[in-house]
């Protein structure tokens, strides 16, 4: 005897299958559109801090060679003084 919970007794197969199985997928259908009211804000926010910590560290990087050339150079004319 083989178990399927899908077909019921009562009715035929297409009717029994629609039934059954149509409010799991509109569950599953409204828990994917809440997901993504949730997700793609989020994205969106991560995305643009990410491009503004991106952008901090460029200039640290840029401040940091800067400053190193400048020590760099007044230790040389130091020296030479």
């Amino acid at each position: 005897m083989e178990y399927n919970p899908l077909i019921s007794v009562d009715a035929p197969i297409p009717v029994s299958l629609i039934t059954m199985v149509a409010p799991g997928i509109s569950e599953a259908l409204i828990a994917t559109a809440m997901g993504l009211f949730a997700a793609i804000p989020a994205v969106i926010a991560y995305n643009r801090f990410s491009n503004q910590v991106e952008r901090l560290e460029s200039r640290y990087d840029n401040f940091t060679e800067e400053f190193s050339s400048i020590l760099a150079r007044q230790a040389h004319a130091l020296s030479e003084a």
